[in-house]
């Protein structure tokens, strides 16, 4: 990801608003119209991310150069949300009341799957967002994102450390915001109830955006802590890293989620301790293979940053193309849903999980960036797999 925003970014806890808009739309039209697709997106504001809607957008306008789907061409509309709750309320309702879209794809928001999944599913419309963040997008049946998220993520950090790395004494510092705790600790949990290993300190303190990170690095030294697994967006962790710098504390492994994977953090970081270690959720973009060559290419010639983000976008994209063209008959919402329901997996090497909606995205594939390279290496020759 990049340093705009992570898969850990804060989310917003906001009373449910009244449900409003049009039920039953299925964005279909006559023969020939265009077919209706949303997404809901951070676009603007201090944590942003538009390559997933960018690159799913990409992937439309390839598609309909080719011909659509039979002649009919896919209309996509991205809104932004601001993360602003209210404004991701009443984006959802134009997508889906107004606009009638069969479904979303390729959203990428702070906090709209937790603010509208209940809206979902009461209009029987269904999401695949390029980017999950926030605990709605994964425990919502109208919602499936593209990516392993930032819960699996923290699991798959933890499995690394423990079990690959061989690391004692981890210690988990946390940024917590909205209603993300609880399901930060079931990701520690099914960590625990994988390895039998326990974290040696946990602290849920740790803010967003703070102007100096080292009361919380001296702390968890004091601690007697060798390694470090937190969640933070990619600005927090540089200040993090570099905390610990100012100490001395060069002999600290970071564990980290792919909410710090970018060339610009690698840029930031002169001294990476014993190592910064993340699960990329995506194959590593910043390897040169045959694997990421189709996405690589779209995204150059369309000029969009080269992210996990835009990995997410264009993937989601891509099977929801794939589904569509399975549908024997009228495509309307309810096609669409039943068919994305019942959809046989799809295997695609920049993932190591086959994608079914409904099934969660569970492995990540370790990189590591060492003191002094300003870049990112695979350490692995596959993926990991929580439990494996």
């Amino acid at each position: 990801m990049n340093r705009r925003a992570s898969g850990t970014a804060a989310v917003i806890a906001v009373a449910a608003l009244a449900l409003a808009g049009c039920a039953g739309g299925d964005g279909a039209g006559g023969d020939g119209a265009p077919i209706v697709v949303g997404s809901v997106n951070t676009i603007s504001g201090p944590a942003t991310f538009p390559e997933a809607s960018q690159a799913a957008a990409a992937v439309f306008d390839a598609f309909n150069e080719e011909g659509g789907l039979d002649g009919r061409t896919i209309e996509y509309k991205m809104l932004d949300d601001k993360g602003d709750p209210a404004t991701a309320t009443a984006s959802a309702r134009e997508i889906v009341g107004s606009d009638e879209a069969v479904a979303l794809v390729g959203s990428a928001s702070l906090i709209e799957c937790e603010i509208n999944a209940k809206y979902y599913e009461q209009e029987g419309i269904l999401s695949v967002p390029g980017i999950g963040v926030d605990t709605g997008c994964f425990d919502s049946e109208n919602i499936s994102p593209a990516n392993v998220g930032p819960f699996n993520d923290m699991t798959l950090t933890l499995q690394y450390g423990s079990e690959v790395l061989g690391l004692d004494d981890i210690c988990i510092l946390l940024e917590i915001a909205g209603s993300t705790r609880p399901t930060y600790q079931a990701a520690i949990d099914r960590w625990t109830e994988i390895t039998g290993k326990e974290p040696k300190y946990v602290d849920d303190t740790v803010p967003y955006g703070a102007s100096d990170y080292t009361p919380y690095i001296v702390k968890a030294r004091d601690q007697g802590c060798k390694a470090l697994a937190i969640n933070p967006v990619e600005p927090d962790a540089i200040g993090q890293v570099k905390a610990a710098n100012a100490q001395g504390w060069d002999d600290v492994t970071w564990l980290y989620l792919t909410s710090v994977y970018s060339e610009n953090f690698a840029d930031a970081i002169d001294d990476a301790g014993a190592g910064i270690y993340v699960p990329a959720e995506f194959y590593p973009f910043t390897d040169d293979s045959d694997i990421n060559a189709d996405w690589r290419a779209l995204m150059e010639e369309n000029d969009i940053p080269l992210t996990s983000f835009s990995q997410g976008g264009y993937l989601a994209a891509t099977y929801f193309i794939e589904v569509l063209k399975s549908i024997d008959g009228d495509i309307t919402r309810e096609s669409v849903s039943e068919a994305l329901k019942g959809m046989d997996p799809i295997e695609n090497p920049m993932v190591g999980t086959p994608y079914a909606f409904g099934t969660q995205n569970t492995a990540g594939w370790p990189i590591v960036l060492k003191s002094g390279t300003n870049a990112w290496e695979k350490v692995a020759d596959d993926w990991l797999r929580i439990g494996e």
